[in-house]
């Protein structure tokens, strides 16, 4: 480190002369310089005048709202470049989309306005499906005419049964309208459709979830299912064979009602040969086989007289197993048991029922349950309500695997004030 430089006195100073310039301050200071500035790095000892002048700051642009666009740039527009006759059928298609919207919301809306006054004219529980059909539809409101109409009601009340699905299309339909918003009825020259009767409707409505309908062929229904009678659930077994009735009905004719009582009996309403209670044929064998079943039956006059067997025979039976044994043994014996009526021996021989292991109750409701009131309760006829205006029929009718099919058609309908 250098240590600062001392001035020293002058040691013959010379006399001031007034006459001559004082001295300049600055220089002598620029005389007692010894030029440390080259011992700097980058220190420069050119003049004042000879160095580079100074820059100007420079002056900050102006201000200008930012550019958003990708590159700061102004995209050229999408369909910029296509010709004039690319540009028309652009625009033509997407008016035409415009239209198509407007019409198909016109659509929907008539759709739903057709639905709301079938649901108030019909009494319906729910407002139906409708479909229109024809396009364009604000073309059709124009000309206060449609093509067709597709209604859809999926339950409708007909006598003991609801229909499980009415399905009808109306053509040529005739509009009372002025505009979309005033539609005051319709007249439908034709209609067509179908009604369907559907299995698992009639099992929950008329079954009870007991009994079960199943198609049989063309024109049959089979019922399987149990019915309960005096505590007892009897098994049911019956068929119907489904016809039209009518023009607007179709009609059941109920057969073959049995109902079976375990593997004792079989009870069919009637009043044929073959109808009441009868023992089953392993009831019948096993009566031939267990005495005091066999002694029971003998004992009642009624029954003896009934299986045409001698009185002095059956004295000797029932004094003697084995020649009772030897009766009941005989394949006639069994044959004619099974023809025995039990309903007619319930009310006079109550007892011989108990041995024969039958419930005195259960014979008494079963006398009482007659063949028409069986016959009701399986009934799957239904009859078509009459229109107002116009005709309506049925055209036939048809068990499938479904359910049972009518087909319907109809002319001169009118809905609304028309």
């Amino acid at each position: 480190m250098r240590t600062p430089h001392r001035m020293d006195p002058d040691p013959h100073p010379r006399p001031y002369d007034r006459s001559e310039a004082p001295p300049d301050p600055y220089e002598e200071l620029g005389a007692l310089d010894d030029g440390p500035l080259d011992e700097f790095p980058g220190a420069t000892t050119e003049p004042w005048a000879e160095r580079e002048p100074e820059r100007e700051p420079e002056r900050e642009p102006e201000w200008t709202p930012p550019v958003h666009r990708r590159g700061g740039r102004r995209r050229r527009g999408r369909f910029a470049g296509l010709p004039l006759a690319a540009k028309a059928v652009v625009g033509l298609v997407v008016l035409a989309a415009f239209v198509t919207l407007a019409d198909r919301w016109a659509l929907l809306y008539a759709e739903h306005k057709a639905a709301d006054t079938l649901k108030d004219q019909l009494d319906l529980a729910a407002a139906p499906e409708v479909e229109i059909g024809g396009f364009p539809f604000l073309t059709q409101l124009t000309d206060k005419r449609l093509d067709s109409v597709r209604v859809t009601v999926p339950d409708v009340s007909a006598d003991r049964v609801s229909l499980a699905k009415v399905s009808a299309t109306a053509h040529d339909i005739r509009l009372d309208a002025d505009g979309l918003t005033s539609v005051r009825g319709a007249h439908v020259p034709r209609l067509d459709g179908d009604v369907l009767l559907s299995f698992s409707d009639l099992n929950r409505e008329l079954g009870a979830s007991q009994v079960t309908f199943t198609g049989d062929g063309r024109d049959r229904v089979k019922a399987r299912g149990f019915l309960p009678v005096a505590g007892h659930d009897l098994r049911l077994r019956a068929e119907a064979t489904i016809r039209r009735q009518g023009e607007r009905g179709i009609g059941t004719q109920i057969g073959g009602i049995r109902l079976d009582i375990g593997d004792l009996a079989t009870y069919r309403p009637g009043t044929r040969a073959s109808d009441g209670l009868h023992l089953t044929p392993k009831a019948s064998a096993d009566v031939a086989r267990e005495t005091r079943k066999a002694k029971a039956l003998l004992s009642v006059p009624a029954v003896v007289q009934r299986l045409g067997v001698p009185e002095a025979a059956v004295r000797e039976a029932l004094s003697d197993d084995g020649k009772l044994a030897e009766l009941t043994g005989s394949p006639r014996f069994a044959r004619q048991a099974q023809t025995l009526n039990l309903i007619d021996l319930a009310l006079d021989n109550p007892e011989v029922l108990r041995g024969l292991g039958l419930d005195p109750d259960l014979l008494d409701a079963l006398s009482q349950l007659t063949r028409p009131a069986l016959a009701d309760r399986l009934s799957l006829a239904f009859q078509l309500p009459e229109p107002k205006t116009g005709d309506m029929r049925l055209q036939y009718v048809r068990v499938q695997k479904d359910g049972i099919r009518v087909r319907l058609t109809g002319s001169g309908l009118a809905l609304g004030s028309s």
